[in-house]
């Protein structure tokens, strides 16, 4: 029982940090269903800082410059979806498919041609930090907490301040509700809608990391991310775009998840002699029938995907 409330914890801080970087954009009127490739990529950051930093790093050092590694490489990710849909008013659901395809493909690249530098026979796409993740890790008798848990729950408070209690939330979900006049009293709709789509590159990338740390040492990027990035806008969706919903239902999703890691060790589960694989795809499963049930009365943003033109009103 502790190990599935470990694994619930830790793929649900994956699902809230995703989710909640898919609410921030969305929130000012880009579509970002890029999530996927941007915690490949984001992933990718984390990976090599934690590969190269000394073994002698103190552990602050470590999370502070992993944590940043992945945070900016998904920035910088995010901006080519915030290029191509704001600046030059691209379909945002092709562009964050591209990102989607490109983001698993580079890294795939850039790891395989690190791993050939140091060694020509070595082709793999795999990169291990069993050392540095030891920082992100405290034994609390035989549960293993990792910070990560502790930053998505901070992250997901602040979340909500930062939306409902601040100028500037108040004037990112006027730019996704009705950019005309939230710019007809000053607001600089294209500079908000940068933030919301570079906030959800750096809660994109950290997921990213917190993802492929999760009970592993090393990690092979032709993997990917299993499809989490997908997953996370389900649970952005039947959260309803609001910070503490899509909190529970990262709860609920992370569960299903955290079952097919643990489930031998549940007598009652392992009776029933169902394939693994099945358990792999509860999650997904879970997402489709809650969708079906949820989209009809779904409110998203009314202003999402449409590109900003300032002459019209």
């Amino acid at each position: 029982m502790l190990l599935l409330i470990q694994y619930t914890l830790i793929f649900a801080s994956v699902l809230i940090l995703v989710a909640l970087g898919g609410c921030f954009s969305e929130h000012s009127g880009v579509i970002n269903i890029g999530l996927e490739g941007i915690m490949v990529m984001g992933a990718l950051g984390g990976a090599l800082m934690m590969k190269y930093l000394p073994e002698s790093a103190p552990a602050a050092v470590v999370i502070l410059l992993v944590v940043l590694a992945s945070v900016l490489v998904g920035m910088v990710f995010s901006l080519l979806l915030g290029v191509a849909a704001i600046n030059f008013n691209a379909d945002q659901t092709l562009v964050g498919t591209a990102l989607n395809l490109l983001g698993p493909a580079a890294a795939v690249v850039i790891v395989r041609a690190i791993n050939m530098a140091e060694n020509p026979d070595n082709v793999s796409s795999t990169v291990a930090y069993k050392v540095a993740k030891k920082a992100f890790l405290v034994r609390i008798g035989k549960f293993e907490f990792s910070w990560f848990m502790l930053f998505a729950l901070l992250i997901l408070i602040a979340s909500y301040i930062v939306l409902y209690k601040t100028r500037f939330g108040l004037r990112l979900m006027a730019c996704g509700e009705h950019p005309q006049a939230a710019d007809s009293v000053g607001i600089n709709v294209f500079k908000m809608r940068y933030a919301g789509v570079l906030i959800s590159g750096a809660l994109g990338g950290l997921g990213g990391l917190v993802y492929i740390t999760a009970g592993v040492s090393e990690w092979k990027f032709e993997n990917g991310v299993a499809g989490f990035g997908f997953l996370a806008l389900a649970v952005m969706i039947f959260g309803q775009w609001k910070p503490v919903n899509i909190g529970l239902a990262a709860l609920l999703f992370g569960l299903f998840r955290a079952l097919s890691n643990v489930y031998t060790g549940f007598d009652a589960l392992v009776a029933l002699k169902l394939p693994s694989t099945l358990y792999n795809m509860f999650p997904y499963i879970i997402s489709l029938i809650v969708l079906v049930f949820v989209s009809k009365n779904s409110r998203a943003p009314k202003a999402e995907g449409i590109p900003y033109d300032k002459g019209q009103r």
